[in-house]
This record gives structure tokens, C-alpha cells and sequence, in this order.
């Protein structure tokens, strides 16, 4: 498989699958989950995130003329801000709705306000609205207010499910931040992403093996004793991306130094793959370097088309790595859907199709095919200065 075929089979069929049979028009929301046959899987609560990653999705795809479902994704956004946002009473955006229209989960958790603010920033590329862009300035503040901790980050759910600090949602908070830097040109994202890559680089990396972990103590220490953390090379992927996102976007003064720091990211990634060809990202590995998850999913491999893009692999190695793609996670018979989870034998680990992949898939093409052209990216930040 080619990056054109690639992006053409995200255009003609995996984003009609989603905004036609994944969108539930007598509620202006998206579904969570198709069943292979495109059928949509009703189900008790739909989640923030996902309704923002789908927004954000389908804003994307208008802006770079690959859908025309921009007005969709603007009407949906504006439902999810009238049942989620404060639907309690209280500050902030509610976990999840239940089918009546009343919050089913009231939990605040950071992962889902991040993403909230990603798809208002592509919303704002979208409309060239001032009123979103100051609603967002607004939502933005809300969310630094609710998760507020002593020390630097902020805490993963409020209230806490557990004392333990988690990369993740940090890391999205990123990409929203870089996404409303680009959106807004407001230098106060910049700051506050500046902040977050800090924090990445001095806590999150573990220096002797390269590796990114995943769960800290509130002081940032690693949550497990040395060499028994865990860690998953699709965010070591992810997070390359984002520094060299807030590269392009922010210029610091450190620049050589951060650069390092992604390229390591990368390398470090890749080594956990040297035995398999094409590479394959597995799901998790220990400090040691053994893998501990050998199962897969899509969003890794999906961060590895996009990290080989970015890092000018061979035509030869891509080709590879989305012919597999191709083969085990969006064969033809699911017309646009995909296969979200496999074993480690290669066998399916699901029996339906989440929504929340499409948001790394299309990022993936976007990416591969732009590369660093100037892409969609120039064009939506024409559209989103047009306010004070």
C-alpha cells in the first residue's frame, strides 16, 4: 500500500463510514462503536472524548478538502457544549451522557478535557468564530482551575480516583495546547506547552533506557521501583511527534537539545521492533527492554506510519509497514471500518469498531502525505486569526 492509497481509502470510505453510519443524527452525536457490519452499537453513555476526537476529526478533514462534513462536526461540537459542559452545575465538562440526555458519569477527568480543547482549536481553524475562540480562552483557564496541583502537571480525574500521575493525559494536553498555539497564535498556549515538554523531559523519560514511563507518585518520582515500570512504545512515537510539533510551532532556545530528545524517543521505539520485519509495535515493555504486552492495536502502528513519515524513512520501509497495516487492521471487507485490537497470535481481540481510532488513523494520513508541507496547517491558520 501506497501513502496515496492510504489516504485515499481514509477519504472514501473511513470517513463516510463515520460521519454517515457513525453519526446519530436525532441526538447530533457521534456513536462510539460500529459492529463490523457498520452497524451502530447503542450503548449506555457516550464519552466526551470521544465526541471530541471525532469533532476534531471531521473539522480537520473539511479544512484539508478530504470530507465536507465541517458542519457537521460544528453542530455536534455545539450540542457537546450545551450536555456536557457544566450539565452538574458545577465547573468543567462531565465524563459521559446517558441516553436521556442527563450526565451519566459527572466525573472530571483531564484525558477528556484535553481533547475538548483539541477540537475546539480545529473547530476555530474551521469557523474563524471570535465568540468560540474567546469560549475557549475561557475553557481553557477552567480546565488549569480544576486540575490544579502544588507542584508542576495537574491531577489525572477529579475527584481522584488514586493517587497516581499518569503521562497520558499530559500528553494530549499537550497536543491541545500546540493545537490552540497554531489556531490562535496566543502565546499563552505556547507557555503553557512549554511547561508540559519541561515536565516530559525532566520526569517522564527514564535516562538509562531510554524509555518514557507511564505512572508516577504526586512528586513525579516513577511509580514502581527502578527497572519494574512500564512503558508503551506508541507513546514514545507519540510523543517524538509532539517535540517535534512544538519544534516547528514554538522555536525555543533549546531546540538542538529537544530535538535529541525526540530523535532518542524514536530510536529507542524502533529498537523494541528489531526482530520483526515490517516492525510491528507492541502494546507494552518493561524498563529491562522484555516486552510485557504482546498484544497490538491500531494507535500505535498508526504513530509509527506517522513517525516514519516524519522521520524521511525509506519509500520501501512505509510501503511495508502499511501493507501490514492494510492487511491486519483495515482489511476491505470492513469498507472504511477497522480492526482496533489483536492478539498476540494476530488474532482479533474485539468484536466491534471504536470511534476513537479514526482520530489517530486520519492523523496518520495527514501527516504522511503532508509531511511538513504547509498542507492544511497554513491554510486553517489563515482562518483562524481572523479574530482580535
Amino acid at each position: 500500500m501506497t501513502p496515496d492509497r492510504f489516504q485515499a481509502w481514509a477519504v472514501r470510505q473511513a470517513l463516510p463510514l463515520w460521519s454517515e453510519n457513525g453519526f446519530d443524527r436525532d441526538r447530533t452525536l457521534f456513536h462510539e462503536r460500529l459492529d463490523f457490519s457498520g452497524r451502530p452499537i447503542i450503548l449506555p453513555a457516550l464519552r466526551l472524548m470521544v465526541q471530541a476526537r471525532q469533532i476534531a476529526t471531521y473539522c480537520r478533514a473539511a479544512l484539508r478538502g478530504d470530507h465536507d462534513a465541517g458542519d457537521l462536526a460544528l453542530r455536534c461540537l455545539a450540542e457537546v457544549e450545551h450536555r456536557y459542559h457544566r450539565a452538574d452545575g458545577a465547573a468543567g465538562w462531565i465524563f459521559s451522557l446517558a441516553p436521556d440526555g442527563r450526565p451519566a458519569d459527572r466525573r472530571r477527568d483531564l484525558y477528556g478535557h484535553a481533547f475538548i480543547l483539541y477540537a475546539h482549536a480545529w473547530a476555530c481553524r474551521l469557523s474563524g468564530d471570535p465568540g468560540l475562540r474567546r469560549r475557549t480562552g475561557e475553557m481553557a483557564t477552567e480546565l488549569e482551575t480544576i486540575f490544579s496541583t502544588p507542584g508542576p502537571g495537574f491531577m489525572d480525574a477529579v475527584p481522584p480516583q488514586d493517587a497516581i500521575r499518569r503521562q497520558n493525559p499530559h500528553m494530549h494536553l499537550l497536543e491541545s495546547w500546540l493545537a490552540l498555539f497554531e489556531a490562535t497564535g496566543e502565546d499563552i498556549y505556547r507557555h503553557r506547552a512549554a511547561g508540559l515538554v519541561t515536565l516530559a523531559i525532566t520526569h517522564f523519560i527514564d535516562p538509562a533506557s531510554g524509555l518514557l514511563l507511564e505512572d508516577f507518585t504526586t512528586d513525579w518520582r516513577p511509580l514502581h521501583p527502578a527497572g519494574q515500570n512500564r512503558a508503551e512504545p506508541g507513546h514514545l512515537l507519540e510523543w517524538s511527534w509532539l517535540l517535534h510539533e512544538y519544534l516547528r510551532l514554538c522555536a525555543p532556545r533549546d531546540a538542538d537539545a529537544i530535538r535529541q530528545v525526540a530523535m532518542r524517543l524514536h530510536t529507542t521505539a524502533l529498537a523494541h521492533t528489531a526482530s520483526v520485519h515490517p516492525p510491528v509495535i507492541r502494546n507494552a515493555v518493561g524498563q529491562d527492554g522484555r516486552i510485557v504486552d504482546e498484544g497490538t492495536r491500531i494507535w500505535p502502528q498508526t504513530e509509527l506510519i506517522r513517525s516514519l513519515g516524519m522521520n524521511t524513512a525509506s519509500p520501501a520501509l512505509i510501503a511495508g509497514v502499511l501493507a501490514h497495516f492494510a492487511t491486519h487492521y483495515i482489511p476491505p471487507n470492513l469498507n472504511g471500518g477497522w480492526i482496533d485490537r489483536l492478539n498476540a497470535d494476530g488474532t482479533p481481540a474485539m468484536d466491534h469498531m471504536p470511534a476513537s481510532s479514526l482520530y489517530h488513523i486520519y492523523g496518520a494520513v495527514c501527516d504522511l502525505t503532508d509531511g511538513r508541507k504547509a498542507g492544511c496547517r497554513n491554510a486553517a491558520g489563515r482562518l483562524s486569526h481572523s479574530g482580535p
